[in-house]
């Protein structure tokens, strides 16, 4: 394997690249020791909590590095808005890749997700008529929900000033 010494992605060896494909860095070196760190994912600061507990959860160790620095974002929304970078043992990378995977951190390329609430059926455009009709008659519905309410009230409040009088 192949993997880019700026970035830590990685590179198949049938691969024909050169030059990293996301930093553009011209030099790819063969990994020869397997505690070499390589990219496995990233995110935002709660996806790389959420990554490196089920990581850490399966004996796989991992360190972050940040990926963009937003400069004072913390110190202006008291949040941090950086996106940082997952790094893995070379050894472990199939492991963590895996946990990665079934926790939705990564989406396996050529496997489509299918939602399970998304019905077949397409969705049809409601007219505007039928939106009016629709608007109409949960308005009118609400007038007398409100009008039962009222109405009931005043029939309990009634009810109960007999009792005493």
């Amino acid at each position: 394997m192949k993997y880019c010494p700026k970035c830590k992605k990685l590179y198949n060896d049938s691969d024909l690249v050169c030059t990293c494909k996301d930093c553009k860095s011209r030099v790819l070196k063969t990994i020869e020791d397997e505690q070499t760190s390589v990219y496995l994912c990233g995110g935002d600061v709660i996806e790389r909590d959420r990554i490196q507990a089920a990581l850490s959860d399966n004996d796989v160790p991992s360190v972050y590095t940040r990926h963009m620095v937003t400069g004072g974002s913390q110190l202006l929304t008291g949040m941090d808005l950086d996106e940082f970078d997952i790094l893995v043992p070379f050894e472990l990378y199939e492991k963590a890749y895996d946990i990665a995977v079934g926790i939705g951190a990564i989406k396996p390329e050529g496997v489509e997700v299918i939602d399970e609430e998304a019905s077949d059926e397409p969705e049809e455009e409601m007219s505007d008529r039928k939106r009016t009709v629709i608007r109409v008659v949960t308005a009118v519905l609400f007038i007398i929900i409100v009008a039962l309410v009222i109405y009931g009230t005043d029939f309990i409040t009634g009810f109960v000033k007999t009792m005493f009088t």
